[in-house]
């Protein structure tokens, strides 16, 4: 049986051992610098650069979604030799990502190349979030399941998924005109330190005032996760290193089990939300270990 490849993109973070250990393949979407330059996320390696970089711009740089070629090169190798594909993006309400996919898919169907093999799915999700939903297809995919299956256990993942993220201001998201539901808190509350989820788009759920605030509502956040049975977890940051590794420590005693990942957000997400993120989520296991 040729087993089910399971394609995402960079926007789920996912550190680069997690990736080869699950055999997953990646489509990079891109960041331009104004008319000057535009890179693929994936070959940005020095994200510090990259944020010094964004703290002194005037303008902020803008992103971008794989192209239809992007997506047809990973695809047809895969296709080659008869196998399935399940291909999950970062949300549709913040990108084009996911239609590009269908439209790759779509054009290969026609070319009569195996399209029809592939199945497209919009995780509504980002960054960890989405990273969790492709390590449960991954896992599905490593045991035996056809691409239907696959599909279905990226689908119960995400229904079961819940990740949230502490960012420093609201500025950044509304510079880059990304900020969505949480329009309604502009104004004072750049003052404050937001924490958000992704539903589709950038969806407020509460405000704090201090880091420290936010710091702990953060693991507040875990202990209902461990409560509500979803143990497999992650943590994010960017630019936060050291709240980031004490989040970890703390999500150690929380759960009692080491994380599925930890990584930094990289800068397709980074450009819009800005340094200071601090996000945690998690799964139930079984999704990815079961």
């Amino acid at each position: 049986m040729t087993r089910v490849a399971v394609v995402s993109d960079t926007t789920a973070y996912l550190p680069i051992e997690v990736v080869a250990a699950n055999q997953i393949h990646l489509v990079s979407l891109y960041v331009n610098f104004g008319t000057e330059r535009t890179e693929r996320e994936s070959a940005i390696a020095d994200y510090e650069v990259f944020y010094d970089e964004l703290r002194r711009a005037e303008e902020l740089p803008t992103t971008s979604q794989p192209s239809l070629g992007d997506f047809i090169g990973v695809y047809e190798p895969l296709l080659a030799d008869g196998g399935e594909v399940v291909s999950i993006h970062l949300s549709g309400g913040l990108s084009g990502t996911a239609d590009s996919a269908r439209q790759a898919k779509e054009a290969l169907e026609r070319d009569g190349k195996g399209g029809e093999r592939i199945r497209v799915f919009d995780s509504a999700t980002a960054c960890g979030g989405l990273g969790m939903v492709v390590l449960a297809a991954a896992h599905r995919a490593a045991t035996g399941g056809d691409g239907e299956e696959v599909d279905a256990a990226a689908r119960a993942a995400r229904n079961d998924l819940k990740m949230w993220f502490a960012i420093d201001t609201l500025e950044y998201l509304k510079r880059g005109g990304r900020i969505g539901a949480a329009s309604a808190w502009i104004g004072s509350t750049l003052r404050i330190k937001p924490i958000l989820t992704v539903e589709s788009e950038m969806t407020p759920i509460e405000r704090v005032r201090t880091s420290k605030r936010a710091f702990e509502r953060m693991v507040d956040y875990a202990r209902d996760r461990k409560d509500s049975g979803a143990d497999g977890w992650v943590v994010q940051h960017i630019q936060a290193h050291e709240e980031a590794a004490r989040l970890a420590d703390r999500c150690r005693e929380v759960f009692g089990t080491e994380p599925l990942f930890t990584s930094e957000i990289g800068p397709v997400i980074g450009a819009h939300v800005g340094p200071g993120l601090l996000g945690v989520g998690a799964v139930p296991s079984s999704y990815t270990d079961g």
